[in-house]
């Protein structure tokens, strides 16, 4: 757990029902080891943290299953993201407690909760709060599908206002393909609709960790030759070496910019591909991509792009060096 949380726990600021409890949407790096774990289940609904979770012996779902004593919300940076969650865990238990960073919004969070149902207790600690009361009625914060240009997006999933420069950028520069093609963390299916349109595409694997985006996804992408993965897209594994990958990865692991997760996404297309096989990639123009598609492809050519993007084609995998 947090800092915080820990430290409202040891000195009795914080007593916690007996019960069943669970975490919604904690990091794999927090600490749990304050709560007994055979009274905790794990909310979570991004693939890399549920394997995280899995491996460290917790109980993990996807969505609450009936009711909790008490209900603890690691709070995530995004405003709608954040309320929503927090209305799912107020909805299925007694106690609320929500712990989060001020560089996560918790003063804005708490602010807006005391105008609904005032906190029993606060604790500041570790440039965070975390505050606890008996579960409002939050109804209102609740978040639900929204359309924007035709596709369905929900609170919390990336770009939920419409589709990202990079993605317009890599749709503007995208030919028509062929064949078997994966999309290697697809978000919520906009560049899956763009590759669908060539009938020359066989199969389309969409590939994303965040179940909510891919659960879009399924409403946005009704193509049968779509195929859909809850997967880390940097060791997914089709069933067959394919054709081509098109990709635009994330480069941030929670606030921290990280080139590495790019380059993982890379390494991993290159395993995938076909010997004669294409990655068409959008990034940022400041990450050094062009590097590291050097190491695992024999050609690499910028192909298109906008001021703050670039749209990158790799060909012809160098798979023993990925």
């Amino acid at each position: 757990m947090s800092a915080r949380l820990t430290h409202a726990l040891e000195t009795g600021a914080l007593a916690l029902p007996e019960g069943r409890i669970s975490v919604f949407a904690p990091a794999p790096d927090m600490d749990l080891s304050a709560l007994d774990p055979e009274r905790v289940e794990v909310i979570s609904r991004f693939y890399p943290d549920v394997e995280a979770w899995q491996a460290r012996g917790y109980r993990v779902l996807q969505a609450p299953e009936g009711h909790y004593q008490t209900a603890i919300v690691a709070l995530p940076r995004a405003k709608d993201a954040a309320r929503a969650l927090i209305a799912q865990a107020a909805a299925c238990c007694d106690l609320l407690v929500v712990d989060g960073q001020k560089t996560d919004g918790i003063a804005t969070i708490l602010k807006a909760m005391k105008t609904i149902a005032p906190p029993e207790g606060t604790l500041a600690k570790a440039h965070g709060k975390v505050f606890w009361l008996a579960a409002p009625d939050l109804t209102a914060w609740a978040g639900g599908p929204r359309t924007v240009d035709g596709f369905v997006t929900r609170p919390g999933v990336f770009s939920a206002d419409g589709p990202d420069k990079g993605s317009l950028a890599l749709v503007d520069a995208l030919p028509d393909l062929s064949g078997h093609v994966v999309d290697l963390g697809a978000g919520w299916g906009f560049l899956d609709r763009r590759i669908l349109a060539s009938d020359k595409v066989m199969t389309l694997d969409i590939v994303e960790a965040d179940l909510t985006a891919l659960d879009c996804a399924r409403e946005n992408v009704t193509d049968p030759r779509a195929r859909f993965h809850w997967a880390d897209a940097t060791r997914f594994k089709p069933d067959t070496l394919v054709d081509a990958v098109v990709t635009n990865p994330p480069f941030h692991v929670g606030r921290a910019g990280d080139p590495a997760l790019g380059r993982a996404f890379l390494d991993q297309a290159a395993r995938i591909l076909k010997p004669g096989g294409q990655l068409w990639v959008v990034a940022n123009r400041h990450l050094p991509y062009e590097d590291r598609l050097a190491e695992v492809f024999r050609d690499v050519d910028k192909v298109g792009g906008t001021p703050g993007f670039k749209v990158l084609k790799a060909a012809k995998p160098m798979r023993s060096k990925g």
